[in-house]
């Protein structure tokens, strides 16, 4: 038997009854599709974030202090997280940790790009794999040493951006 219905302006109407319900959409919006999409974006930002403050250090190592980049990979990881993620209460929180997470290890990964190219230039040659993996807590003393008010400033502002973005574009 064929099932045969018609479409009007408000929705589905049957004609025949043994005709079974067209399937419902699956709600694609929650919580793991948010959090995987905020991981991706956390991960892509945090490795330009770096190669950006490579790209900027001056000759003796010193980096240029940015400002709108941890503001940047804030918004990104607010975006993606409310975008996908949709309505869930827990993402904003989530998407605030992913940035906080994603600035310092955008910062570590940074100055493992500087310290390698320094190295090369006196002719060593040290991998940034090397530096990143095997000198991991040197990279997270040089960190807190080179933190000041600003950068903690700008990496809490970064995180309030992701808060309000994924609450923001959560709720549609």
């Amino acid at each position: 038997m064929r099932c045969s219905h018609s479409v009007t302006s408000w929705g589905v109407f049957f004609v025949s009854a043994d005709c079974p319900p067209p399937p419902v959409a699956r709600d694609r919006n929650g919580l793991r599709p948010g959090l995987v999409a905020g991981v991706l974006v956390a991960i892509v930002a945090a490795l330009a974030y770096g190669g950006l403050l490579r790209a900027l250090a001056h000759g003796n190592g010193h980096s240029t202090e940015l400002g709108y980049g941890p503001l940047a990979v804030g918004a990104l990881v607010g975006l993606a997280v409310g975008k996908v993620g949709g309505r869930d209460a827990r993402l904003p929180v989530a998407a605030l940790l992913l940035t906080i997470s994603a600035v310092i290890l955008g910062d570590l990964f940074g100055t493992a790009l500087i310290q390698s190219h320094l190295a090369s230039g006196l002719g060593n040659d040290i991998p940034v794999t090397d530096l990143f993996l095997h000198h991991f807590a040197a990279l997270c003393q040089a960190w807190k040493h080179d933190a000041d008010v600003k950068r903690i400033v700008a990496l809490w502002f970064a995180a309030l951006a992701a808060y309000g973005l994924a609450r923001r574009f959560g709720r549609g």
